[in-house]
């Protein structure tokens, strides 16, 4: 199969705008956080839009959907459970579902938390994974309208994917989020280098994302709190993981 083209660029202040290119033609928007910056990357590939795929129903990742739509004529596909939610959608899918997008499977993993009815979109033959907010380099969302045993199990569902799959997230907070993970695990010595080198790609004007799933599981502290370090400096023993995330998420909120 041919390969598929993904461009990211900037959107917003710091949303991670995400094109995927099919070699049919069929070209997809992961949400759509402003319809300029989008139609921009788009006029800038040579692209047009088919489908917009939306994780969660944030307006900072919906904003754009309806004058989107209207200029391209493309479908949205969204979650099932928050599709009151979503403006314009046609297409509502769900954990379990799969379907193609120029012929490459997509297969959607439901990942709540963040909110109730997030979504991932996984591309498996394609090593990709588009997370939204639920999962960021370094990182992850906040718990907003699920619980953090939710979300753990969420996290633990894209990092059970293959060690090799790009994820993209929603959002450019890799250079906070390493800061952070240093607090947590300061003799993390591939963190630290994680660290610099997102601080000088920020400084260049680039982007931190993708970032490879292998990398997360030995930098982003929040899909490790089975550490041994960690639960001691926490104070933490023989407790189920996701309640050490739990205090891992509220640190954070907290930084």
């Amino acid at each position: 199969m041919s390969t598929l083209e993904i461009h990211t660029f900037l959107c917003r202040k710091d949303n991670i705008g995400v094109l995927v290119h099919a070699p049919d033609g069929s070209t997809a928007s992961i949400d759509a956080p402003d319809a300029a910056a989008v139609q921009a990357a788009l006029t800038e590939k040579g692209w047009s839009l088919s489908h917009i795929l939306v994780t969660h129903h944030h307006g900072d990742h919906t904003a754009g959907n309806l004058e989107l739509k209207e200029k391209t004529g493309c479908r949205i596909v969204g979650p099932r459970l928050e599709a009151a939610r979503i403006p314009g959608i046609d297409v509502e899918v769900e954990d379990g579902d799969t379907f193609l997008l120029g012929g490459h499977r997509v297969d959607v993993i439901g990942t709540p938390g963040h909110t109730m009815g997030h979504i991932t979109y996984f591309m498996p033959d394609d090593h990709a994974a588009f997370v939204g907010d639920t999962l960021f380099v370094m990182g992850c969302g906040r718990v907003l309208e699920g619980n953090h045993e939710m979300m753990w199990h969420s996290l633990c569902r894209i990092a059970g994917l293959p060690p090799d799959t790009r994820i993209y997230c929603g959002h450019e907070y890799t250079v906070a989020n390493a800061r952070f993970g240093l607090t947590v695990e300061p003799d993390n010595a591939l963190l630290r280098q994680r660290l610099e080198k997102a601080e000088e790609t920020v400084a260049a004007g680039a982007l931190n994302i993708p970032t490879l799933l292998e990398q997360e599981l030995r930098t982003n502290v929040f899909l490790r709190p089975h550490n041994t370090e960690t639960r001691r400096r926490f104070g933490m023993g023989a407790v189920a993981d996701w309640r050490v995330f739990a205090e891992l998420r509220e640190r954070k909120n907290r930084a």
